[in-house]
């Protein structure tokens, strides 16, 4: 067995074991840095009612908390299904360097997971979503980006 199968086997495990458990959905997910996991994550969403407790979300979470950073460059994730529209933003805000994953998009909506409706709705225009967006007070909202700009010893990230 090689590394790959490996983490990804332990990342499946995890998945098995939120589902016997009866903490959400068939998800796991590990962070890997130099050989070593350095995050574990499975889903979440019912036993904390937390929509965002996806594996992925809750991997980088324990991987972030553990290297004491909130960035995790050098690292890779692991995960037992391709990523939705919301784990995916967080892989990139995390600066992760790769995505392994096992099953795919269509496996996942096969079971009752699709997220296709939520890739559809991103193109649209906002007075054609779903969920209305609604611009309120653009002048007030500049703001807090004016205090940002002014502060003087602010993390960039």
């Amino acid at each position: 067995m090689n590394e790959h199968e490996k983490f990804m086997d332990e990342a499946i495990k995890l998945a098995i074991d939120g589902v016997i458990a009866g903490e959400g959905g068939p998800f796991g997910a590990i962070v890997v840095k130099d050989g070593k996991i350095v995050g574990r994550g499975n889903n979440h969403v019912t036993s904390t009612n937390d929509p965002t407790a996806h594996a992925e979300v809750m991997a980088i979470r324990d991987a972030c908390k553990n290297l004491n950073t909130f960035q995790l460059n050098g690292c890779v994730l692991y995960t037992s299904c391709e990523p939705c529209p919301m784990c995916f933003g967080a892989i990139y805000w995390a600066r992760l360097d790769k995505v392994y994953y096992s099953a795919n998009r269509h496996m996942a909506s096969y079971h009752g997971f699709d997220d296709s409706f939520i890739y559809d709705e991103v193109n649209l225009s906002f007075d054609h979503r779903r969920i209305p967006f609604i611009h309120v007070s653009p002048e007030k909202g500049v703001v807090p980006f004016r205090e940002w700009d002014k502060k003087e010893n602010k993390i960039k990230y």
